[in-house]
């Protein structure tokens, strides 16, 4: 066998180690949301979003995908949650109706106003009180209070937040309000809702869009179009809820820089997007195809960060914890359904 001998003087050559590539678990995040929509097609009543989270906590217990989910897709997976969740969030803003919004009246922003409030803090306190780790006091008080796992994914960009607060805090609130789904229409008629009353009260006290959609749907036409408004109003705040926490931290870490040598931006990038967004949306130039269009872009780059984000979460860990997240639960779905459904007995 001939010897190799590496000529005197010349460079010694670094080891080559194989770096994870992240499009093995983008493809598998692309899969799981082409999967989650055929869910959806075949099962209405099952929201896209909500699917893609139940997939992506499928895949990474499976015996035969656990590995890869954890191993070779892991980069990609982690990717789909952070960068597509940023794109999916700015295009939500073209769903905002501002005007439409408006219409409503000012006696109806305040009522969203307060609810929103009223949930973020009661849950964040409870939160801590029943000692969460991390960050999920936080994350499960934005996701009650605005829109479900976009929010936390929103806020969680800008607190730095650890993967596992995240999916945990996402598959919490993804699963109670998949709950409020069937439970939800049942008490329309023993609180003595009418039908756009109870569409307020679903756009105020329920989480995700879709899930509000297939909520209300059940009361009919006027209690949608009523959820849906009163839903946006809270996606609105979606954008001054990021920016507060992105003070908030700067004010903790201020004189830290991050791993580039720069200081955090006070206000996210995303969170500008969307902002423009939704004032282009406000300014009616855009066609309703293009906004059709956009539209079906959010629901699956949302779809495929939520399969992500799901993907991370790992159950013997939430378990430790379970007892405690579903006190949360249960205490901030009391706190958001009963200061909503007084908001809208007042404003009616």
């Amino acid at each position: 066998m001939a010897l190799l001998h590496r000529p005197q003087g010349a460079p010694v050559r670094p080891v080559s180690r194989e770096t994870p590539t992240p499009w093995l678990g983008l493809a598998m995040a692309v899969g799981g949301a082409l999967t989650a929509w055929c869910v959806h097609r075949l099962v209405p009543a099952v929201p896209m979003l909500t699917a893609s989270v139940v997939l992506g906590i499928a895949a990474a217990h499976l015996p035969g995908l656990r590995t890869f989910v954890r191993g070779a897709a892991r980069p990609g997976l982690s990717l789909a949650g952070r960068r597509l969740m940023r794109m999916g969030i700015v295009l939500l803003g073209l769903g905002l109706g501002l005007d439409q919004v408006l219409r409503l009246g000012w006696a109806t922003v305040a009522m969203v106003v307060g609810v929103v409030a009223a949930t973020f803090l009661g849950t964040l306190w409870l939160g801590r009180r029943l000692g969460l780790p991390g960050d999920q006091p936080l994350l499960i008080a934005t996701g009650y209070s605005i829109c479900g796992a976009s929010a936390i994914g929103a806020v969680s960009e800008v607190s730095g937040s650890d993967e596992e607060d995240v999916a945990a805090s996402v598959a919490l609130v993804t699963l109670c309000g998949t709950l409020a789904i069937g439970i939800l229409p049942l008490l329309q008629g023993p609180l003595g809702l009418s039908d756009p009353a109870f569409g307020r009260w679903v756009g105020a006290g329920v989480h995700d869009v879709g899930q509000v959609v297939a909520t209300a749907q059940t009361a009919g036409p006027a209690a949608l179009g009523e959820a849906v408004l009163v839903k946006l109003m809270r996606v609105a705040l979606l954008a001054p809820l990021v920016a507060a926490v992105a003070f908030s931290v700067r004010a903790r870490r201020r004189g830290v820089r991050t791993a580039s040598g720069r200081r955090p931006a006070p206000v996210p990038l995303f969170v500008l997007g969307f902002l423009a967004a939704a004032a282009l949306r406000a300014t009616g130039i855009l066609p309703d195809v293009a906004l059709e269009w956009a539209h079906t872009a959010q629901e699956a780059l949302l779809a495929a960060a939520l399969f992500g984000l799901g993907s991370a979460v790992h159950l013997p860990t939430l378990a430790r914890t379970g007892g405690r997240a579903a006190a949360l639960g249960l205490g901030a779905w009391v706190v958001v359904a009963g200061v909503s459904y007084a908001g809208v007995m007042l404003t009616v």
